[in-house]
């Protein structure tokens, strides 16, 4: 089973409400959070988490791309986030980001940019409930996947069959069914659910 989680990155900011009404029968909300320094971008804060969090039932997926994940967890669990995904290369210990994202009532997620190799998550990777493979560089929506992305996805799945893998980045028509191949459990796709016509005849064809 493949679930697919729009990226609220590609939404119309000036109706958010309404872009997250469009795409209800989604299996999860994904929330990239910047801070303008692990990444040049900036997006969204913990008030606007909480803003939608009545608005809809859907899990919401927050990725941390923040330098200093661990002070903010707390604020982001209060806001409403299910999952809390945090950078392998923001530099804090994963064990405590893990501890703290556990001990929050959030459930924990790493992600890995596409210079990481795989390596890079230890044995604590089996306290993970996902980890997330970023196919394009993070900080930015629109982009073309890396295709690269997709040996990590297999290699994830060998190493922890138990964990579910995210692919973030370039999810479309044309690479769902190549991330499904490699293994992928969660496709974020961002620009081809919430700039279709139909998003949920979208998410249905990304995920056959």
């Amino acid at each position: 089973m493949v679930y697919i989680a729009p990226s609220l990155l590609a939404a119309d900011f000036s109706a958010l409400g309404q872009e997250v009404a469009r795409i209800e029968r989604a299996d999860l909300l994904h929330i990239d959070i910047m801070d303008g320094h692990f990444v040049p971008n900036i997006s969204f804060g913990p008030a606007v988490v909480a803003a939608l969090r009545d608005k809809t039932k859907l899990l919401f997926d927050v990725h941390l791309m923040l330098e200093k994940p661990l002070a903010y967890i707390p604020a982001f669990r209060k806001a409403g986030a299910d999952i809390i995904t945090f950078h392998v290369e923001c530099g804090e210990d994963p064990q405590e980001l893990i501890q703290a994202i556990r001990a929050s009532g959030a459930q924990a997620g790493c992600a890995i940019s596409p210079e990481t190799p795989v390596s890079a998550i230890g044995e604590w990777g089996k306290r993970l409930r996902q980890v997330t493979v970023m196919s394009v560089k993070p900080g930015f929506g629109g982009q073309t996947m890396k295709v690269e992305a997709l040996r990590k996805i297999f290699q994830l799945k060998a190493r922890f069959p138990g964990l579910l893998v995210e692919v973030d980045g370039g999810v479309n028509l044309e690479t769902a069914p190549l991330c499904k191949a490699a293994g992928a459990d969660i496709l974020v796709a961002g620009t081809s659910v919430f700039q279709a016509e139909d998003p949920y005849l979208e998410m249905r064809c990304l995920a056959i």
